[in-house]
This record gives structure tokens, sequence and C-alpha cells, in this order.
């Protein structure tokens, strides 16, 4: 703005540094409009795929009261999601979950990285000596209501990193819920 009133003082006080229009067409001009080679949405990308998804990664479908849908098949009851596995979770809420319930994380080879734990219709509190235990193992967890929870447990399988799930079902609602819609 202060450049555009210098050039108009120039302009009107000395008439020689009046350019004419031929001469203006050199000068950069800035507008609102971009061409396509002046915008980068508009350039060519190059994608190159460097590994392809892994076809035996768990993903999470849908939930319901009774369980959830876990790659196209049915789990009913909580469940415990490995890298490449789902067994049957012997909890009945989040207080049950003790060190003994979640040592079949542990025991495992690659080490699991973090666990999903998801407790129902709301984010509950997990006892602290079963967290202590965990954190001791070198494993991350991360507690949410069970939506939250499916759907972090399908971001970090996608990303590729090894994770594991301790689900219970939400009490509330009998429909099959996607994942997707409740991430919505």
């Amino acid at each position: 703005m202060a450049a555009a009133f210098v050039l108009r003082g120039l302009y009107r006080a000395r008439p020689e540094l009046r350019l004419l229009p031929a001469e203006l067409l050199w000068a950069p001009r800035r507008g609102h409009r971009l061409t396509p080679a002046d915008d980068e949405l508009y350039q060519r990308t190059r994608i190159s795929l460097l590994q392809r998804e892994a076809p035996h990664a768990m993903y999470i479908d849908s939930y319901s009261n009774r369980g959830f849908m876990v790659n196209g098949n049915r789990v009913f009851g909580p469940c415990a999601l490995l890298p490449r596995s789902v067994l049957q979770w012997n909890v009945g809420s989040h207080q049950d979950i003790t060190e003994e319930s979640f040592s079949l994380f542990w025991m495992l080879e690659p080490p699991i990285e973090i666990v999903v734990v998801g407790t129902g219709d709301r984010t509950e509190r997990l006892q602290p000596q079963v967290l202590r235990a965990m954190r001791q193992r070198g494993i991350a967890v991360e507690v949410q209501d069970t939506p939250n929870a499916c759907a972090t447990f399908n971001f970090l399988s996608h990303e590729g990193r090894v994770t594991g799930a301790a689900l219970i079902p939400p009490r509330g609602g009998t429909a099959l819920t996607s994942v997707s819609q409740a991430a919505e």
C-alpha cells in the first residue's frame, strides 16, 4: 500500500518518470487469479508406492452393544485385538481389568507399542497399578470410550504401528454402528 502511494507521488511529481503502457508489461503484476503455473495445486503430483498395505492388518468395521465386526467377522462380547488375531477377553466392565487380564499384551513378539482400551459408553479410569505395570513393560495405554477407541485403533493400525486393543462393547443402542459414522 505504501509503495503505491510513493509511486503515485513520483508519477505526479516528475513527468519524465512516467512509463508507457507497453513498458508496463515487463513489470510483475499481482492479481487474485492464479494461472495453473502459479499455483502448486495445479502442478502434477507423482506418487511412488513404497509398500502395499498389509492384507492381514486388523480393522474394526463396526460395533454394537453385543460386540464388534472385525475384518468382516463378528466377535461377541469384550475382545482383545492383537496385530494378527482376535481373542475373547474375559472382563465384564472396566473394574474387572487387572494386570493379569493385560498379560497377553506383553507376551507377544514383536512387542506391542500401544494398547487402546475401550471402556464402554464412557471413558473410565483404570486401576493405577495396572497402568504402572504396562508402563514398566514399555507399553503405552490409551483409555477411551469404545467408539473413540475403535477409531484410534484403526488409525494406529493403518499407520503400521504394532497396536493392540482391549474393547468392551458400549451398552447404549442395539444398532450396528459403523466406525466411520461414529468418527464423523
